[in-house]
């Protein structure tokens, strides 16, 4: 049933890594070297099961990582017995940071609301000190304007990040990784609800609950209106993906460009954007030089995060 570590979970390739290897994963991203990552769980991959555009886009991902406790059981049937637990995003995105810091990697929030994002740098930086957090932003509540993502290129550009971290809910976060990863020239990570979490804005499960499986059924105590769907409806829809995945081919793994990133673009990634060539080679493993000595910016376009409004972006400081 696997393919290479990967195997399929309704249609979706997933990487059958567990928690240390992918934090390895990302403590490798580096400038210039554009990746994107998919945190998986059975509410992604029921969407995925419905919609082949973005089951296209989850799969063109360089990193997929099992986040859903059941989406990781698939993957120890299917054969991958590396994936003991699962990949939590918010403890992925806590780890990264904390080791990072060894490796000088630089860090891009970018999502939420202006306050739970002020929040989350602020946590971060009094939990983590000498974490380089070198952008700090909540996108407007809409698909940007062409205009504002050659605004968002320029400043992730100027920033350099190694690691974008994006928490703006499922599924648009990975539409977003899909479509600026090629421009943004980093990995690209999102997280969703870590950016809640940790900024102090919502609970988390508590571990013994997280260890059963029953995650889900917490969050939907917490958020009954705005969640009861996703779980009511998308956990059967997973598990008939789960049940009839045996028609479905375990998608390859995209590659990931040597760098720098070639200049001759192998896809349009759309108006506003520079364009990059696609990936090339393996996605685990790769490293590769660091460019260093640009310092920080301090971002100059503000707003408040409406749909009427620019993005916020908060000004860049290392200072805890």
């Amino acid at each position: 049933m696997s393919d290479g570590g990967s195997y399929r979970c309704c249609g979706v390739r997933i990487d059958g890594v567990g928690p240390e290897k992918a934090v390895r994963a990302l403590l490798e991203s580096r400038h210039g070297l554009p990746r994107g990552a998919h945190l998986c769980n059975s509410y992604t991959l029921a969407l995925a099961l419905r919609d082949p555009v973005y089951c296209a886009e989850l799969n063109a991902g360089h990193l997929n990582f099992a986040d859903g406790h059941y989406v990781a059981m698939v993957g120890r049937w299917r054969g991958q017995k590396d994936l003991t637990r699962r990949v939590y995003g918010p403890d992925l995105m806590l780890a990264t940071i904390d080791r990072g810091r060894e490796h000088a990697l630089r860090h891009y929030l970018y999502g939420a609301t202006p306050e739970t994002v002020a929040r989350l740098a602020e946590s971060l930086r009094a939990r983590y000190p000498g974490v380089e957090i070198v952008g700090v932003e909540a996108p407007p509540f809409r698909e940007l304007e062409p205009t504002e993502e050659a605004d968002l290129v320029r400043r992730v550009d100027d920033a350099r990040p190694d690691i974008l971290w994006v928490g703006i809910g499922t599924p648009r976060q990975d539409r977003f990784v899909a479509r600026y990863v090629p421009a943004l020239a980093c990995t690209v990570v999102p997280v969703g609800a870590a950016f809640d979490f940790h900024s102090g804005t919502k609970r988390t499960a508590p571990r013994l609950v997280q260890r059963l499986g029953f995650e889900w059924l917490f969050r939907l105590a917490q958020e009954p209106r705005r969640l009861w769907r996703r779980y009511l409806v998308g956990i059967p829809t997973f598990l008939f993906g789960v049940l009839t995945d045996l028609r479905r081919p375990v998608p390859p793994r995209p590659a990931v460009p040597a760098m720098p990133a070639a200049a001759v673009p192998a896809t349009s990634p759309g108006p506003g954007l520079p364009t990059q060539a696609m990936p090339s080679a393996n996605g685990y493993g790769a490293t590769a030089p660091r460019p260093r000595g640009v310092a920080d910016v301090e971002p100059r376009r503000l707003g408040n995060g409406t749909d009427d409004q620019p993005p916020t972006v908060a000004p860049v400081s290392d200072k805890p």
